[in-house]
């Protein structure tokens, strides 16, 4: 977890699309359990046509591919989420996550002299139940934000996922504002009374003092992977299998790629997996918030520049090799800390990351159970009185 606070590549020529086959075998990458038979899904099929076409594709071309074609995409027509789904987030588990990250909002906005007026921007809100806790916080908070004016604003690709967060958030008996064309493709009001609009990229959220919340979003985002050889870095492709034709294969191209340029000089690991489109989403939020405001909170499944291959899929709640039957299945990488760091330096103070556990503590998720428990044994309701949380704001909250 991280947080950021106020104050992709060219395609390649023809030479270099040219690869020879890897030297390890393929269970050397995260890429789950031995691979089943594979499944001829729609998104193979339109991946084997690509790569008979151009070429073999790099991961992150692949990641992309799966995960949010227009068409086929992953994410896009599904519902991945809770338990039938194929992975379950911490806010689907409990209500004190998101909470507790409505009471950190509050807290940086009283810190920073309580504007008159911010955004909620978060990016991949999943089913909306993250951001649904939130605003029951604020509604909570009511008397403390009474003079401000917010809004939500949600970047999201999935129109499936969209659709459960409306239905989620918003008041059925007001209708929502549809504009499929627009870069503002869904307007209402929470139920709280809130106005919410849905976007498609970042880019097209109105700039304004705001807080942004990406949980579990940037282990999503495509990466190139890259394994240190004889003659240098090289990157992973990923090609169909010479032996069976609607099976796909690792292979290394030959020599070098142009997003080489992202691999640090000093470099001291033998696997990198680097992520361009995450750094490029760090520098606007951090221009942003440097421009207008406000401060951004990063949780994720990550590191600090140490890991080096975590590309794996899930499906089912279970790992699920990466390269049978695509666009069934979850797929992911761990954030690397170190380098959203480097993309937000010279801009705006970058701190952490530090582990989940850790800030949850320091956000008095330990006062929050007592009272949960509390209310499960009421004979020890009388026996203590909870301890003091130290952050703004949390003494007047009258949890429901």
């Amino acid at each position: 977890m991280s947080v950021l606070v106020r104050g992709g590549s060219g395609r390649l020529c023809a030479a270099a699309r040219k690869v020879i086959p890897c030297l390890w075998s393929g269970q050397c990458f995260s890429s789950g359990r031995e691979p089943a038979e594979n499944q001829v899904t729609p998104m193979l099929r339109h991946l084997v046509y690509k790569i008979k076409a151009t070429g073999p594709i790099t991961v992150a071309e692949y990641m992309k591919e799966v995960l949010t074609n227009p068409a086929k995409g992953y994410y896009v027509h599904r519902d991945m989420l809770g338990e039938k789904g194929d992975f379950i987030t911490s806010p689907e588990i409990s209500q004190i996550f998101g909470e507790l990250l409505g009471i950190w909002f509050i807290s940086e906005w009283m810190a920073t002299g309580k504007n008159a007026a911010f955004q909620l921007v978060e990016l991949g809100p999943g089913k909306g139940t993250l951001a649904g806790d939130i605003l029951r916080v604020f509604s909570q908070l009511g008397s403390v934000l009474k003079n401000c004016d917010i809004s939500i604003h949600m970047v999201e690709v999935s129109e499936k996922l969209s659709e459960i967060q409306a239905l989620t958030l918003t008041e059925e008996k007001i209708p929502l504002e549809r504009n499929a064309g627009s870069s503002v493709y869904m307007k209402g009001v929470t139920k709280s009374g809130i106005p919410i609009s849905w976007y498609r990229d970042l880019h097209d959220v109105p700039k304004g003092y705001s807080f942004y919340l990406a949980h579990e979003f940037f282990d999503v985002l495509p990466v190139h992977k890259f394994q240190k050889t004889p003659q240098g870095w090289r990157e992973v492709f990923i090609d169909i299998d010479p032996q069976v034709s609607d099976k796909l294969r690792f292979v290394l191209a030959p020599c070098v790629t142009p997003a080489e340029v992202f691999i640090q000089r000093d470099e001291i690991r033998d696997h990198v997996e680097v992520c361009p489109e995450a750094g490029v989403i760090i520098q606007e939020l951090s221009q942003r918030i440097a421009l207008t405001g406000g401060a951004a909170l990063i949780a994720d499944y990550g590191h600090d520049g140490t890991k080096t291959d975590t590309f794996r899929g899930f499906c089912g709640h279970k790992l699920h090799d990466v390269l049978t039957a695509p666009g069934t299945a979850d797929l992911t990488a761990d954030v690397d800390f170190s380098y959203l760091r480097r993309m937000a330096e010279g801009q705006v103070a970058s701190l952490g990351p530090i582990k989940q556990q850790t800030f949850l503590k320091n956000m008095g998720i330990d006062v929050r159970l007592k009272r949960l428990h509390g209310r499960s044994h009421p004979m020890n309701t009388c026996q203590s009185k909870p301890s003091v949380s130290p952050v703004a704001g949390f003494g007047e909250l009258a949890w429901r």
